[in-house]
């Protein structure tokens, strides 16, 4: 990603964080530029916090946008001229853009991207919905739900004492929110959409609770693949989306974003992070 030399520059992308060797951005970015015929070139790059701001500063002309996994997508906001609104809001920028005026701008598409997976789905709008855990995912989710035009919503964490600034964020986008601990999910129940924004395995416990509290089920997990909620939501015929579901959504912005072409490639980009996933099974 250091600055190429000669006349013609290869338009270049690439995605960073720490740990990085698990993203799927390579496979489904290098798919929507095969499929929209760009010879442009996307890399994955491990950097941590305290390296983001240099290595942003060493990069080139070429470079038109980057992919910012965890723990980047904070400190991301202070490198940047223009922050998108829903960025700023959860305080959370997944996305940044190099103009070729030099600016740089910072975005989220982790919310839209949301947003537009339940869509795939036929599922425009909902009166409530429970969130299981406190995390920046879960403040993107938060988010979401304001787009799905979601009134009410149950957060449930390990720690309510932790969950303080989620509140915060609740009440500026006006949803009216309580929390609960995991001590409490029998008590739980009678939602729309349920989202679990946990870890893998972290809700195995009450898998089989969370399956039933609503008619919709969005695990963002997606590998190791399917999780206990995932097998106890198909058993009882709960209409399920995986975390796979958000990431092509939220890249498929990203690629918009970033080559100006629209749409992207969306089945092409599927097809590509599930054979990437398939290649990382054991065999």
């Amino acid at each position: 990603m250091r600055r190429a030399q000669g006349p013609v520059l290869m338009t270049r992308c690439a995605v960073l964080g720490s740990p990085i060797a698990h993203s799927l951005s390579p496979a489904m970015h290098r798919a929507a530029y095969a499929a929209l015929g760009l010879d442009w070139q996307y890399d994955a790059f491990e950097v941590g916090e305290d390296e983001l701001r240099g290595f942003v500063a060493s990069l080139g002309d070429d470079v038109r946008g980057l992919s910012l996994t965890m723990p980047l997508k904070r400190v991301a906001l202070d490198l940047v001229d223009t922050v998108d609104p829903v960025a700023e809001l959860i305080g959370a920028a997944n996305t940044m853009l190099f103009e070729p005026d030099g600016s740089r701008s910072a975005h989220n598409t982790d919310v839209p991207g949301l947003v537009n997976a339940f869509a795939e789905r036929g599922i425009t709008g909902a009166d409530t919905a429970v969130v299981l855990g406190g995390g920046a995912t879960a403040a993107s989710t938060l988010a979401a739900l304001r787009g799905l035009k979601v009134s009410e919503v149950t957060v449930v964490v390990r720690d309510v004492s932790k969950a303080e600034r989620l509140l915060d964020l609740a009440a500026e986008l006006g949803l009216k929110t309580s929390v609960a601990d995991f001590g409490q999910v029998e008590q739980i129940g009678g939602f729309d959409l349920c989202i679990s924004t946990l870890p893998g395995g972290a809700v195995d416990q009450w898998a089989e609770h969370f399956a039933s509290v609503a008619p919709v089920v969005f695990d963002v997990a997606y590998h190791p693949w399917p999780t206990q909620l995932a097998i106890a939501a198909h058993r009882i015929g709960t209409d399920l989306l995986n975390g796979l579901d958000l990431l092509v959504h939220q890249a498929t912005l990203q690629v918009e974003m970033m080559t100006g072409r629209s749409p992207a490639p969306l089945a092409a980009m599927r097809a590509a992070a599930r054979e990437e996933l398939d290649d990382r099974e054991p065999a």
